[in-house]
């Protein structure tokens, strides 16, 4: 116990090295686990392959879930059929080009080209996001990458356990409809149970603010779950429920989103960790030289070639294509799939585990510290907009209505507004105003700043129209929707319900 708490602490103060350096912080965790494992200072011999693999599809079930609850839907709707092409023909193109290099340069026989093609061809949300979230872009760019991060775990973990059968895989078109259908399978489960907890989350007031986090986090494993036991992808319904519970504007949702990053932070750290533990770094020598070609193919061929091929229906400019190239980082996930072929016994399995490790380190170092030098490079750092306002949801059941705490950000247009000049729908009202740790009761005439926090009381009925004018001013200024009616029923030319 008192082990496990120095390496939580370590890993902890190894986020902020991390922060400082550039470097993604799987690295820093792998690099604990290798340094507690028989050949660091730890000594400790560690090889259950298969505990790794589930507690490493644990770890990447709250994972997905805590990417899920922080993807905002307006900014990814429009990169979803690019991603999807990227996560379907993207992978299969890297599979086939990764696997063919593996095959005529290293001499790995078919099958065991292939799983290695497979098993690199998943980009990892929590090594590209770490590094991409220091540097403002496009929303596209983010809304692609993060998209395609969360759904090409799917097709990939179906891919390789298909490799890993035993006798050849025949029937290929049988294959591509597999997954097709376990696709379908976990997409409608996880929207549906996505969908079917947010209502449930809205319309009960559970009796403490705590439960709301424990009670969104039950929801996204049950969403895993029933898409196993369906024969679905239950990475893709853990992803897509988590995303509709995210952005179903529930009670406390930023406490919420709060407990699931730590969790993820604890799933990542932990995961990480049992992968270097794994590792036998003096068996690695004869390795190193396969790990390295195979990733330079990957890198400079395979998924260049695959982002190229994705996306040329959709038009992207050759700039946004050149980073995502660059920001196909290798992160976990192929690491624990590369525990896939070790547990059912396929031959050479050790050797394919660690020219994946190489793979991921030495690429991983290579490719997040630059990522961002690259985005300056072509220019696609974005100069942000008026930021969202932050508003959180306190249910007051037995008053039938709804407490919002609104946080007015630097950039927010609302600076300068008037409290009448927001026009709240008829059952809101702005009762509280805290600014520089002082508070008091608004009047119509008190003018709102930035930094201040909005207590709204609203009745159950409007409850989301306020919030939306709420955002509509934030955005817009006193003027938004001036010209045109809003969402609460109310005509603003007319001044009337």
């Amino acid at each position: 116990m008192l082990v496990c708490s120095l390496v939580l602490l370590v890993a902890v103060a190894a986020v902020r090295i991390s922060s400082r350096s550039g470097l993604p912080t799987l690295l820093v965790y792998l690099g604990i686990g290798v340094a507690m494992g028989q050949d660091g200072v730890g000594d400790i011999h560690f090889n259950n392959t298969e505990l790794t693999q589930v507690i490493g599809y644990a770890a990447l079930v709250v994972i997905l879930a805590e990417g899920g609850l922080s993807t905002k839907w307006k900014e990814i709707k429009p990169a979803l059929p690019a991603a999807t092409s990227l996560a379907l023909v993207g992978v299969a193109v890297s599979v086939a080009v990764t696997a063919t290099a593996a095959h005529l340069m290293i001499g790995l026989d078919w099958r065991q080209a292939f799983i290695i093609g497979a098993v690199v061809s998943s980009t990892d949300a929590a090594a590209v996001f770490s590094v991409l979230r220091k540097i403002p872009l496009p929303t596209r760019v983010t809304g692609v990458l993060e998209a395609e991060s969360g759904f090409n775990d799917a097709p990939v973990v179906i891919l390789v356990v298909a490799f890993c059968t035993a006798g050849p895989v025949e029937h290929w078109y049988l294959l591509i409809g597999e997954i097709a259908l376990e696709l379908a399978i976990g997409a409608a489960i996880g929207i549906a149970v996505g969908w079917l907890g947010s209502l449930g989350l809205r319309h009960v007031a559970l009796p403490a603010s705590g439960l709301y986090p424990i009670a969104v986090m039950a929801i996204a494993v049950v969403a895993y779950a029933a898409g196993a036991l369906a024969h679905g992808s239950g990475f893709l319904a853990v992803y897509l429920a988590s995303m509709a519970l995210g952005n179903a504007k529930l009670p406390h949702s930023p406490a919420t989103r709060g407990f699931a990053e730590g969790l993820g932070w604890i799933a990542q750290i932990g995961m990480f960790v049992l992968l270097g533990l794994l590792v036998t770094p003096h068996e690695m020598g004869d390795d190193i030289w396969p790990a390295l070609v195979i990733g330079l193919v990957l890198t400079m061929v395979a998924r260049p070639l695959s982002v190229v091929l994705s996306l040329l229906p959709f038009r992207i400019p050759w700039q946004e294509q050149t980073l995502m190239s660059w920001a196909g980082l290798r992160g976990a996930v192929p690491i624990i799939l590369a525990t896939i072929p070790m547990v059912s016994g396929i031959e050479e399995s050790r050797r394919i585990f660690n020219i994946v490790f190489v793979l991921v380190v030495v690429y991983t170092l290579i490719q997040g510290p630059t990522l961002p030098w690259l985005a300056r490079k072509l220019r696609l750092g974005e100069s942000g907009g008026p930021a969202d306002l932050g508003i959180e949801s306190a249910p007051l059941e037995r008053l039938r209505g709804h407490l919002l705490s609104v946080n007015i950000p630097p950039a927010s247009r609302m600076h300068g507004v008037e409290v009448a000049e927001l026009r709240l729908p008829a059952g809101a009202a702005v009762t509280l105003v805290v600014r520089d740790e002082k508070s008091f009761v608004p009047l119509p005439t008190t003018v709102l700043r930035r930094g201040d926090e909005l207590l709204v009381v609203t009745t159950d009925p409007v409850r989301d129209a306020a919030e939306r004018r709420l955002r509509a001013v934030g955005q817009g200024g006193k003027l938004a929707d001036w010209l045109g009616p809003v969402d609460d029923g109310t005509d603003r030319r007319q001044g009337t319900r």
